[in-house]
């Protein structure tokens, strides 16, 4: 398991849609990256910054946040929390 440290948060990002409106199929190279994602981990903060997210938070971030991690087959994304731009309830 991956283990943030500091202020960094674990994301597995929500799956890009594959299929338009119209049903046209869109390849990978051309799906645009997801912008919501649920955080798996979370690290302990700093003594400046308070950890305000939790594990299990439906969450929305900037298209260039944090960064790709592949971990045993799964993506996920490790960002700070102040690039988090929204908690999804």
């Amino acid at each position: 398991m991956i283990k943030p440290l500091s202020d960094r948060v674990l994301v597995l990002p929500n799956p890009a849609e594959e299929v338009t409106a119209g049903g046209l199929i869109i390849p990978d190279t051309a799906k645009e990256k997801p912008l919501a994602g649920k955080i798996i981990a979370v690290g302990p903060g700093t003594k400046d910054v308070t950890m305000e997210v939790k594990a299990g938070d439906q969450i929305l971030y900037g298209k260039y946040s944090g960064t790709e991690v592949n971990h045993e087959g799964t993506t996920y994304i490790i960002m700070k929390q102040s690039e988090i731009l929204a908690v999804v309830e």
